[in-house]
């Protein structure tokens, strides 16, 4: 059997990023050991994947970050686009690739940090810890015993909820024949996609050069599209809004992100607990996962070092959370048009105080003038009856 204080399950962004912050030797605090769990090439290990978050400046992931925008557009179903910059806020992009490969190389030289490649069939609690039972590469059965396990495997099922819509997409990495992109720029949202019946679509371009793009169709929506619709949605995009041209296509991606007002438990036993989009880092209203992440792991951590108990804390504020409960049911009764409630916020609050917003930095009176440029009669009536709505399982 192998022992360890802590047992990561799972190295995508939120296993990678807690090993990391626990790797290596920190002067005056306790370094425990970790084992980090990963699966072995295959269908349970997901592929290459792209990741957003912004800051200001510098960050100590700039290694891994493919390009970084100081300028964002959104694009409302007709009329002029908007556009603003966000400084000192950078939007960055990261591709899971290179930033496995960046933690990789820290933990490779790390004393206190090692990784095992094995199939996890149960995580079960035992006295003062827990037992990771798991199957290696070989069909060995191994087991692992520690006295914290943080999980970030998908869930297999979302807890009950009284909203849930999903943001699904399908995106192209492409190569123009022209030199077609804004490098300087990239488009958050543009609202020229047909609508849904249910739900809202927008297109999303992020150039990393003048010839070179990843683009997206994205869908917030109740259910999944038809899997050939999403290349017909994304060849619409190009060919018949984006007007690219002659393009190749060099690589794709395809994502579904829960948008749920589900409470999601982060401690699941007396030693067990859950991080990263399994443990509620995602936020509701958008699908951003990776700077919440950033400061569960951050939490994590400290409290490891200091001998605390390493409960995850919540990555989103309580007062964010309401909010986005509010938006997520506005959106699915069809209350609020959602191209249009999107357009004017971003037509009358400054982007980079809207990510602030997004981001849970903002004060009250900042959320509550944010929430003046919504259409504030159907918010009030989805926020009414919130509190007399069922919980119900999603299906």
């Amino acid at each position: 059997m192998i022992e360890a204080d802590v047992a990561v399950v799972g190295a995508g962004a939120a296993g990678l990023s807690l090993a990391h912050r626990l790797s290596g030797h920190v002067t005056g605090t306790r370094t425990p050991t970790v084992v980090l769990v990963n699966a072995p090439a295959g269908p349970l290990r997901p592929p290459p994947r792209t990741w957003c978050f912004w800051e200001s400046g510098g960050g100590p992931f700039d290694a891994a970050v493919r390009k970084d925008w100081r300028r964002l557009r959104v694009r409302p179903p007709a009329g002029p686009p908007i556009e603003d910059g966000i400084a000192p806020l950078r939007y960055k992009m990261i591709r899971s690739d290179d930033f496995e490969t960046l933690i990789g190389h820290d933990l490779e030289r790390s004393p206190n940090v090692r990784r095992v490649e094995a199939i996890v069939r149960s995580v079960d609690e035992t006295p003062g810890g827990a037992r990771v039972r798991m199957f290696l590469p070989d069909g060995r059965r191994e087991t692992l015993g520690a006295r914290w396990v943080f999980d970030s495997r998908p869930l297999g099922s979302l807890p009950a909820a009284r909203t849930t819509l999903l943001q699904h997409f399908h995106g192209w990495f492409v190569r123009t024949s022209r030199p077609v992109f804004d490098v300087a720029t990239a488009d958050l949202m543009d609202f020229r996609t047909p609508q849904p019946a249910d739900g809202l679509s927008f297109g999303y371009v992020l150039p990393t050069g003048r010839h070179e793009a990843l683009v997206e169709y994205t869908e917030f929506s109740p259910r999944l599209r038809t899997a050939n619709s999403y290349d017909e949605a994304v060849r619409h995009y190009v060919d018949d809004v984006l007007r690219l041209g002659d393009t190749e296509i060099v690589a794709t991606e395809t994502g579904v992100i829960p948008m749920t007002d589900a409470p999601i438990p982060r401690r699941v036993g007396a030693s067990v607990f859950r991080i990263g989009a399994a443990g509620g880092a995602t936020r509701p209203s958008t699908g951003y996962t990776f700077a919440g992440l950033q400061r569960q792991t951050r939490a994590v951590a400290a409290a490891l070092r200091q001998g605390r108990t390493p409960v995850p804390p919540a990555a989103h504020s309580a007062r964010a959370r309401a909010m986005d409960a509010v938006l997520l049911r506005a959106l699915d009764s069809g209350r609020v048009d959602g191209p249009a409630l999107f357009s004017r916020l971003f037509a009358r609050v400054p982007m980079r105080r809207l990510l602030c917003f997004l981001d849970g930095r903002t004060s009250l009176l900042e959320d509550l003038s944010i929430g003046l440029h919504t259409p504030v009669g159907p918010m009030l009536r989805s926020a009414a009856e919130l509190p007399g709505l069922p919980r119900r399982p999603f299906d």
